[in-house]
């Protein structure tokens, strides 16, 4: 083949490539319009639930309900423009979650729109696994979105307005996902006091009460013990000494015992600086419910004294039984009915010390007697 010939081979395939790739870009094009025309389905038909008539501001809905195939939730706005639970207006609600469905509802787009046909089963909205109702407060302002079963993906729903049967729409499960947070799950939890050691002045400890020694049907008469008095609890007083002012670093006793440098007193110590509830369990709880997580006769019992803006506090923390999963335990606080859960390593320090005692437990690690020690 001479140069001529080679020279045009490659001039013809340079302009097959040009062709080619003028094709491709064609197409790419097609394809977008061709996209953006089935998420805006057929007709004209709206891209976003906001073309529905739906609010695209999130801040003008003022009732919420959800029902995520398991249970039914509502929320309010208050007279004060804060969220509550409508079942239950003393719930103190974290509104993150109401907040982030009606942020979402407000945005949400649709990933495809489909004519419904005759048989709603199809997509599952015979029988509907998730509803959203949402109004603004206005007349006739109250709306229902109707989710059916999950795409073959599992990633998106069928969902369809109430009242207009003639539209399919595929959406994320995002929506169905956040109605499905358990109510307890949005509880805003509490916030401890500074128990940091500068601020403590004394810490009781006291363990399960042990089970009555008097045999059924004795105790009655003169001298026996009185079958209704509650056993007492061993416990263990732990004091803090500042012989050198409110500022300097405690020395801590245990009767006459210095314990300040046991190992087990300085887990309790920074166990108490850095407690925090890790969740609500059941915030209205039953008799029952609370005998099951063990407060009918708790584990230990914690008394904190501690000084805060210059008066004299008391932190109580009663602690029932083990979680079924053994990641924490149940707890209560103060008087509250609450039952809320505490991570196991947040409690161990006050466990051991309920069991075992501060010097039952030194003797359990090996660690000798004679730390009595005094000012």
């Amino acid at each position: 083949m001479t140069w001529k010939e080679r020279r045009n081979v490659t001039i013809l395939l340079c302009i097959a490539g040009g062709l080619f790739l003028a094709l491709l870009i064609v197409f790419g094009i097609i394809y977008r319009q061709d996209r953006e025309e089935a998420l805006a389905g057929k007709d004209g038909a709206p891209a976003t639930l906001t073309d529905t008539g739906v609010p695209g501001d999130p801040g003008a809905y003022r009732t919420l309900r959800c029902y995520n195939g398991a249970a039914t939730l509502s929320f309010t706005l208050d007279e004060k423009g804060e969220w509550i639970w409508a079942d239950g207006p003393d719930f103190p609600l974290n509104d993150e979650t109401v907040a982030s469905i009606l942020s979402t509802l407000s945005s949400l787009k649709f990933q495809q729109v489909l004519p419904a046909t005759e048989e709603k089963s199809e997509y599952g909205l015979d029988s509907p696994s998730a509803t959203l109702t949402a109004a603004t407060g206005e007349e006739n302002s109250e709306q229902t979105l109707l989710f059916g079963k999950t795409t073959t993906d599992g990633d998106s729903y069928y969902m369809m307005v109430e009242g207009d049967e003639s539209t399919v729409y595929i959406v994320a499960d995002t929506l169905v996902r956040l109605m499905q947070t358990p109510i307890y799950d949005m509880c805003a939890l509490p916030v401890l006091p500074d128990l940091s050691e500068g601020n403590l002045r004394a810490v009781t400890i006291q363990g399960a009460a042990p089970e009555s020694q008097t045999p059924e049907g004795e105790g009655d008469g003169d001298g026996g013990e009185d079958p209704g008095q509650a056993p007492e609890r061993p416990a263990v007083t732990l004091n803090a000494r500042r012989s050198n002012g409110e500022d300097q670093p405690a020395l801590w006793f245990e009767g006459s015992d210095n314990v300040t440098a046991a190992p087990l007193l300085q887990d309790l110590l920074y166990d108490l600086k850095t407690m925090t509830m890790a969740k609500c369990v059941d915030y209205f709880p039953s008799e029952e419910a609370a005998e099951i997580c063990g407060f009918d006769n708790p584990d230990a019992i914690l008394k904190a004294e501690y000084a805060e803006n210059g008066a004299d506090q008391t932190f109580t923390l009663t602690v029932g039984a083990r979680m079924p999963d053994e990641s924490g335990r149940y707890v209560r606080l103060g008087d509250e009915e609450a039952i809320y859960a505490l991570a196991t390593d947040s409690v161990d320090a006050v466990m051991t010390i309920s069991v075992a005692g501060m010097r039952g437990a030194a003797q359990d690690s090996g660690q000798t007697e004679g730390q009595g020690e005094t000012e």
